[in-house]
C-alpha cells in the first residue's frame, strides 16, 4: 500500500469517501485506473501507536511453560494481538501480564515489538493451541521450524456438506481478495498454501454436514476457512466465508486447533500438546449425533 495503511483501513477510507478519483469520491474498493487518472486520499492524522499494556484480566489457559516457550489454549472470541479496533484486552496484553519477559521495552525483545513472542496466530473466532516464544533464541528457532513446515498443526472443523473423497489435499495459493479486502481468496498470484483434510464423521440432520481433521503444511491468513470454502464446504458458523443463513445456533466458526507438535527450542526433543474440543463445539456435536442417530 502506498500510504502504508492496512487493506482494511484503506477499505474504510473508500467507504468514508476519503479516496478521490479525478476529484470525485470513489466508492469501489477495487477498480482499474486509466493512464493519467488522478487519485488522491484525504488522510486523517495518524495517531501515535499505543504502548502495549499488561492486562491480567485477559483469560486464557497456559497448557505448558518453561524458560523458552509457553503453549497457550486460546478461547474463541479473543483477539491475538492489538490492531485497528482492538487496542487492548488481546492475548498479547494477557501474555505481558503472565510473562513479563515479553515486555517489548526490554533490550532483549522477543520478535516483533507490536506482537512480542508470537510466531503464529489464530483467528479471533478460532479456539485452541498456539506456541509463544519467551526469548529471542526460541523465537528464531520456532520461526525457522514454521518456515521449514516442521511444526504440525491439527484442527477440527465442521463443514457444510460432505466432501466427495474421504481424504484429500487442497493445494491452492491464497491471497487478499480484490473485491473485499477483508477476505482472503484462492488466487493465482497468492502465496502457496496446502491443507490436508480427512473426514472423521458425517451427519445427515439438520442437513448434510461433515466433521473433518485438517492439517496445515502452511499457515496463511484464514487458510483452512478459505480452502474449505473453495471446495464447496465452508466451515459452519463462519460468517465471513460460510453460508448466508445459519445452519446451527453457533456464534463462532466451528474450528478448533486441537494438536500442536514441534521440536523444543531448548532441548531439541519433539514435543506435542493437545486441547479438548471447546465446550460449545462439543455440545453441537452431541446435538448432531442425537439428530442423525435418534434412539430406537
Amino acid at each position: 500500500m502506498l500510504t502504508g495503511c492496512s487493506r482494511s483501513a484503506a477499505a474504510d477510507a473508500v467507504a468514508a469517501g476519503q479516496v478521490l478519483l479525478d476529484g470525485s469520491a470513489e466508492r469501489r474498493v477495487s477498480r482499474r485506473l486509466a493512464a493519467g487518472a488522478h487519485l488522491s486520499v484525504i488522510v486523517d492524522p495518524v495517531p501515535e501507536p499505543l504502548p502495549l499494556v499488561a492486562d491480567p484480566e485477559v483469560e486464557f489457559v497456559v497448557v505448558h511453560s518453561d524458560d523458552d516457550i509457553a503453549v497457550i489454549d486460546k478461547p474463541a472470541g479473543l483477539v491475538v494481538h492489538p490492531g485497528p479496533g482492538h487496542r487492548g484486552a488481546t492475548l498479547v496484553n494477557g501474555l505481558l501480564a503472565e510473562f513479563p519477559q515479553l515486555d517489548p521495552a526490554r533490550p532483549d525483545g522477543v520478535g516483533d515489538p507490536a506482537r512480542p513472542g508470537l510466531v503464529h496466530r489464530l483467528d479471533r473466532g478460532t479456539s485452541g493451541l498456539l506456541v509463544v516464544a519467551l526469548n529471542p533464541a526460541a523465537y528464531d528457532d520456532l520461526v525457522a521450524q514454521l518456515s521449514a513446515h516442521e511444526v504440525e498443526r491439527v484442527y477440527s472443523a465442521l463443514v457444510r456438506g460432505v466432501p466427495e473423497h474421504e481424504r484429500g489435499l487442497i493445494d491452492a495459493p491464497v491471497g487478499r481478495s480484490r473485491r473485499n479486502p477483508l477476505r482472503m481468496t484462492v488466487t493465482v498470484d497468492g502465496r502457496e498454501a496446502r491443507t490436508h483434510y480427512e473426514v472423521d464423521e458425517v451427519f445427515s440432520q439438520p442437513q448434510p454436514l461433515a466433521l473433518l481433521t485438517c492439517r496445515l503444511d502452511t499457515g496463511r491468513t484464514h487458510q483452512i476457512r478459505v480452502h474449505l470454502d473453495s471446495i464447496g464446504h465452508p466451515v459452519i458458523g463462519d460468517d465471513l466465508y460460510g453460508p448466508q443463513r445459519p445452519v446451527l445456533s453457533l456464534n463462532r466458526p466451528f474450528l478448533h486447533a486441537r494438536e500442536l507438535s514441534f521440536d523444543h527450542p531448548g532441548s531439541g526433543e519433539r514435543v506435542s500438546f493437545s486441547s479438548p474440543l471447546a465446550t460449545e463445539l462439543d455440545a453441537v456435536l452431541g446435538e448432531l449425533r442425537s439428530q442423525s442417530n435418534p434412539p430406537v
